[in-house]
């Protein structure tokens, strides 16, 4: 069980573009060289992103930017623009119902309201982090890392 790496990716490009807003004109490429991520791949998450409205993106120019506020947007909600199934698909259930077995046909049954359960918590957990707390904390580390000293962004 695993939450895609596009998640910790596209919250890495959001933090990015929250924190350049006046500083640097935000591009895929100035995105891939900090995520490390090849280009093509930002600009699938950023299309994803921009289409669930989170972010704008002018054609040709680039320069993303936020067009909601960090404080209301929701972990969940960037999760759910990458993987729009992803948290009812979190955990899979083998295909065994054709068989004999009484174990094999009722084990779907059985594990649907565990899984559920599951899936509702993950779902509330990532409901309560917000992009504002996730910018607060890497403002944090970096004062820590820094002694204060403001973050630069230019390349």
């Amino acid at each position: 069980m695993q939450i895609s790496m596009k998640c910790s990716i596209a919250v890495h490009c959001l933090i990015f573009i929250h924190e350049a807003k006046g500083i640097a004109k935000v591009t895929s490429n100035l995105l891939a060289e900090s995520t490390g991520s090849n280009p093509v791949v930002i600009r699938n998450i950023l299309s994803a992103l921009k289409k669930a409205g989170l972010i704008a993106v002018p054609r040709g120019t680039g320069g993303a930017e936020l067009r909601v506020d960090p404080s209301q947007i929701t972990l969940y909600q960037i999760y759910t623009a990458l993987e729009p199934n992803g948290v009812t698909s979190l955990i899979g259930i083998h295909a065994c119902e054709g068989r004999q077995c009484p174990v094999a046909q009722n084990i779907r049954k059985v594990l649907e309201t565990p899984y559920h359960k599951i899936e509702d918590a993950v779902k509330k957990a990532m409901e309560e982090i917000t992009l504002q707390s996730m910018v607060e904390e890497f403002r944090r580390l970096v004062s820590d890392q820094n002694g204060s000293t403001p973050v630069s962004l230019e390349q």
